[in-house]
């Protein structure tokens, strides 16, 4: 609900500060008073275009903040909260400010935070609904229709698991949808990545064998020079055959002769011999090892060719793919790899295939009953409607709700069928909607009868009637009051009227007037107060007899403010 309204330097209004109470509120005051300006401020506050001319004449800026009251308006409490605009020390509290410079330009604000027009008109449409001669803010709205149609008998459980299921369809629904784009982009890679491992498997790659067939290389290549040089280090360590005079072996064992002879004279000598002796076991040992060595090497040609052509065949493919010949095993199975993700997609869109197909009966099975039910209470709220119309002096309107089936091929969050409020408004006319059919005081009463009709089932945020009694007499206008006084007893409603038998309906009563400021400078001001009982009386009385009011206007209104107790 609306907490406060504070309006400064706007058209004739230099500051005003309003707080109002929740129940039915009216706001009287002679004509031209400035009855409008009031929710012209609270319309601005909440979005509407702005001009400089709303500046009070000599001031810079214009500056309008509404004060709300969400605890009970959960849809604006989540608003809030996902665009990070929540007072977390207040959370059941939401300020919108808007100020509007003499130039013309203007900012919004909520909760103290910079936002833009839209945030402001979004947040405000779950906040107020205004009905005025030339304003519905969600009475033209389908959704709008849907909402009141459903609170009015379809039970909120339901309503959950229809958004809940469709939430859960949609959801599987797209990844469904991008699996299915994804597998069609991929097919043809998915054939060439196939066609390429099945390539690589047949060339039976091994470990490292590209690194070991190059060593194989060097060592065939070389054979021949290896021969030499190991034969010629086994003739300098241990002679040719029938020649053992001039290898390493020889000289060493004369040595050791030599040195026999004189360790016995100076054992200083013995050590060297050891070392001698040591060198020639060493000799031998690599004499032995020289001979295996020449028996291991093989001058095959037969098998260096074949290597040299399966290096040949490695170098190609890896050009092929343009990796290095020792990558091919990696890249290998990498390809695999591709290739059983492929596999894994095809078995995730064969599961969400399924899921698709479960979740979609489930919507089916929800959406049908609630389809069900909203056929059952439509009749039920076109009859309680065209009631109040007929008290409101329509006594030729006739309301219709309209359930149209939707393609099931775009399932809405909301069922199977588009709701949509008609209305004709004389004998033999064909029932249209409600924008086209009716004019805004018509609008207005419609409005009226569809919120009286669902108010104890519908969660209604802040409802502001602009001179919804226009043009009705005072019969009707005391079935306006009574209506609005039943209204006000579930929402905070604000009416400006110029019906007494309106004003004696409410639980509050404000008087809007204009007051010149007796400075000289011929400026004048709005103000408004609320009125105590006598005030209302008094207002009441001029309300029915104009400011000349008489002893029986003043019995009438007493007859008036009473008759609401009743």
């Amino acid at each position: 609900m609306i907490q406060q309204l504070l309006i400064q330097n706007y058209a004739t209004v230099e500051h005003l500060e309003i707080e109002f109470s929740s129940n039915l509120s009216a706001i009287s005051g002679e004509t031209g008073a400035g009855k409008s300006i009031i929710l012209g401020g609270l319309s601005l506050a909440l979005g509407d275009r702005a001009d400089k001319g709303i500046v009070r004449f000599g001031f810079p800026k214009a500056e309008i903040t509404a004060v709300f009251d969400v605890s009970k308006i959960n849809e604006a409490k989540q608003w809030l909260i996902e665009n990070e605009l929540i007072d977390s020390d207040n959370p059941n509290c939401c300020a919108v400010r808007r100020v509007v410079g003499s130039d013309g330009r203007s900012k919004g604000f909520i909760n103290g935070s910079l936002s833009p027009m839209m945030h402001l008109k979004t947040l405000g449409e779950m906040l107020v609904d205004i009905h005025s001669q030339h304003e519905h803010q969600s009475l033209l709205k389908k959704a709008t229709h849907q909402r009141l149609l459903d609170g009015f008998g379809v039970p909120e459980k339901v309503r959950e698991e229809l958004e809940s299921s469709h939430k859960s369809w949609q959801k599987n629904n797209q990844l469904l949808n991008e699996l299915r784009t994804n597998k069609s982009a991929d097919q043809a890679n998915q054939q060439l990545l196939s066609y390429q491992l099945s390539e690589l498997d047949e060339l039976t790659l091994l470990d490292n064998e590209f690194e070991n067939l190059e060593k194989q290389h060097r060592r065939l290549s070389n054979a021949d020079e290896t021969i030499l040089s190991l034969q010629a280090a086994l003739e300098l360590c241990a002679g040719k055959e029938h020649n053992l005079n001039d290898d390493v072996k020889s000289m060493l064992e004369k040595a050791i002769s030599l040195l026999a002879n004189l360790k016995d004279t100076d054992e200083r000598f013995g050590s060297v011999l050891q070392i001698i002796e040591s060198a020639s076991i060493q000799i031998d040992e690599a004499v032995n090892d020289l001979r295996r060595l020449l028996d291991g090497i093989q001058t095959d040609p037969n098998e260096l060719e074949k290597i040299n052509s399966r290096i040949g065949v490695l170098h190609e493919t890896a050009r092929k793919h343009r990796v290095k010949p020792n990558s091919l095993v990696e890249l290998a199975g990498k390809i695999r790899g591709q290739l059983t993700a492929f596999s894994l997609e095809d078995s995730e869109l064969e599961h969400l295939s399924n899921e698709d197909t479960r979740l979609q009966d489930r919507y089916k099975k929800v959406a049908a009953k609630i389809s069900k039910e909203r056929h059952k209470i439509a009749k039920s709220l076109e009859t309680s409607v065209n009631q109040h119309l007929k008290e409101l002096g329509m006594q030729h309107a006739q309301f219709f709700v309209a359930l149209t089936p939707i393609e099931y091929q775009k399932p809405s969050p909301t069922g199977l069928e588009m709701i949509e409020f008609l209305v004709s408004t004389n004998p033999g006319q064909s029932p249209g909607p409600l924008n086209k059919i009716a004019s805004g005081g018509e609008l207005s009463r419609i409005s009226l009868a569809i919120q009286v009709s669902t108010a104890q089932t519908t969660q209604t945020p802040s409802l502001v009637f602009d001179e919804v009694d226009v043009g009705i007499g005072g019969g009707i206008a005391k079935v306006v009051g009574e209506l609005l006084r039943r209204l006000g007893e579930h929402s905070q409603i604000l009416c400006v009227t110029h019906q007494a038998q309106v004003a004696g309906q409410c639980h509050n009563h404000f008087f809007v007037e204009k007051i010149d400021r007796g400075d000289g400078t011929n400026q004048v001001v709005t103000q408004i107060r609320q009125l105590n009982k006598a005030g209302r009386i008094e207002e009441i009385a001029r309300m029915l007899g104009g400011d000349d009011f008489s002893k029986e206007s003043l019995a009438h209104a007493n007859k008036l403010f009473a008759s609401q107790k009743e």
